[in-house]
């Protein structure tokens, strides 16, 4: 396969010098990630070489028509983590667009988003392994005051598409707008169903569920800008649809679902504030019902992100929140029906020649976020459960996290970066546990002469629970603009039990142009992969990592 690989990539760049000269219509981009997996967590990964491979296609055939296409080949096989629905060489994606005087027609594969995405969101992160675009028809209708979207069909899994289909209505109506001021508000309203004939598997003839095949969401939701100032609302209702347990649909635990979002800020020069506040109660929603409580969230229709900060370092993403919008009665002694809380970011430019300022100014940054179980009435015998609107539960998470960024020469600057985090293991991985842990991160780059720069961090988790303490540090040393090397490790010091374990990795890039080439090696601790908030679980390994990325 990595012969393979590198016989399209030769092919692309011939296409991409051939393109440049030609100019033509046709452009695209080709993705590989491959590793041959050493000691490995998966016994059947131990030694073995496994890829994904995405070549996406677009060609433009005029102004009004365009075409593209997505062929992903999984060979010798998928890289650990994702799906086994995703297998083999395949066509992922086809689409057909037509856009003419407002109008928009597509026939094919349909990535959307309504509003913020809690009703409906289609998208592709190779990262997280998801790509849940829908496999149908969609139109669309904007203008300056009013855009419309109908969409219906099968969501993609995988190979393959849902046994459940997805219908949605989305609007938009600009209510006011000024120039002058800079002042508009808008209001939005959706529809999303998903619709999907059940039995009971066991019986014969087929018996069908008692609550209907099709489940709705109707949100609506307002926008208002006013210069500086920023408000956005949004509510969705859910109506009723049997509840996921232990991998079965229960006939009588029937529930409604509802999601409640509002964000307010600031943003000024220099200065910025944004709260964000979220309620979710039962708001899974997958093309396939069954889809609920698995590892990879396949056929997802609505888009819930984990509202925290998202970091950048190896050990402050230990033990990461994930949202948790989903009905789970585990035991007696631990349900849930969603999540509740907030996120709050406060950014202050600290101005030049101050005490904390300096010569050349710094940067300050808070962020805040706590989430928890709805409150309520629960019982377990038989499932049921009453919430308060405003009732604020079990905690689920906490983080408090200072960031200061500060230029102290024409040569370096440093960030130092505290978090104070609380994370309940017993209510957000359903396991034993609560873990108190600070990190603290102080990262440095230096400027060096011919376009080079050196950046050296080093991090410490200090935690009296769970695995107890780790330390980090890494090396990245840039050549030029194109060429990069890298050195980082984690150590788990304090805990004995393990041997303490350390996961290393040390690696290279070259950029040139719109293509991207990197090689690494080295010891990858398991755990959750998390990108904007949403996140994949990844088991741990060993071995040789590389990546290709170009563009033509």
């Amino acid at each position: 396969m990595l012969k393979n690989s590198l016989l399209i990539l030769i092919t692309l760049l011939m296409i991409n010098k051939n393109h440049s000269q030609s100019q033509s219509n046709f452009y695209g981009s080709f993705e590989s990630n491959g590793v041959y997996y050493q000691d490995n967590e998966q016994d059947n990964y131990a030694d073995e070489f496994a890829s994904n491979n995405y070549l996406n296609l677009k060609y433009l055939f005029n102004s009004n028509w365009n075409f593209e296409a997505q062929i992903e080949s999984y060979s010798p096989m998928r890289l650990q983590g994702y799906s086994d629905s995703f297998e083999k060489t395949h066509l992922s994606t086809l689409s057909i667009n037509y856009k003419k005087k407002g109008f928009g027609l597509t026939f094919g594969s349909i990535y959307e988003q309504f509003g913020s995405g809690l009703a409906l969101r289609t998208w592709e992160d190779r990262q997280l392994g998801i790509n849940n675009s829908i496999w149908g028809i969609r139109s669309t209708y904007e203008n300056e005051n009013f855009n419309l979207k109908l969409i219906g069909g099968w969501q993609k899994k995988g190979s393959q598409i849902s046994v459940g289909k997805v219908i949605g209505l989305d609007s938009e109506i600009t209510v006011y707008n000024s120039d002058e001021i800079y002042q508009n508000l808008m209001l939005g309203f959706s529809y999303v169903g998903r619709f999907e004939n059940l039995a009971f598997p066991d019986i014969f003839p087929p018996v069908g569920y008692e609550f209907n095949d099709l489940t709705s969401l109707f949100s609506a939701r307002i926008d208002y800008v006013k210069n500086d100032f920023y408000f956005g609302y949004e509510q969705i209702f859910k109506s009723e649809d049997g509840v996921t347990q232990f991998g079965l649909i229960l006939n009588d635990f029937v529930k409604k679902g509802s999601a409640h979002t509002m964000n307010i800020g600031v943003a000024k020069s220099g200065f910025g504030f944004d709260f964000t506040f979220r309620r979710l109660e039962n708001m899974g929603f997958f093309g396939d019902r069954f889809e609920q409580g698995e590892l990879f969230g396949e056929t997802t229709i609505n888009y819930l992100p984990g509202l925290t900060k998202q970091h950048d370092y190896l050990l402050t993403n230990i033990n990461i929140y994930e949202s948790q919008p989903y009905v789970s009665f585990p035991d007696p002694s631990l349900m849930k029906s969603g999540e509740i809380g907030f996120q709050m970011d406060l950014y202050y430019d600290i101005k030049k020649g101050t005490f904390i300022g300096g010569k050349y100014g710094s940067n300050l940054s808070l962020n805040l976020s706590s989430w928890y179980n709805l409150d309520g009435e629960y019982d377990y015998d038989p499932f049921d459960y009453n919430t308060e609107f405003l009732g604020f539960g079990e905690k689920y998470f906490s983080e408090q996290s200072v960031e200061l960024r500060k230029k102290w020469s024409e040569n370096f600057s440093n960030i130092i970066l505290f978090v104070n985090k609380y994370y309940n293991k017993r209510y957000v991985e359903e396991k034993i546990g609560e873990i108190n842990s600070q990190i603290l991160v102080i990262d440095n780059t230096v400027k060096l002469k011919s376009k080079k720069s050196l950046r050296f961090e080093v991090q410490h988790l200090f935690n009296k629970d769970d695995n107890k303490n780790w330390y980090g540090y890494g090396l990245e040393y840039n050549f030029n603009y194109n060429f990069s090397a890298y050195y980082n490790n984690i150590v788990n010091y304090q805990n004995i039990e393990d041997d303490k374990p350390n996961y290393y990795s040390f690696g290279a890039s070259y950029t040139k142009n719109s293509s991207r080439f990197s090689i690494s090696y080295g010891k990858q601790r398991g755990g959750l992969l998390c990108y904007g908030g949403i996140c994949r679980y990844v088991p741990a390994f060993k071995g040789l990592s590389f990546s290709i990325n170009t563009s033509f």
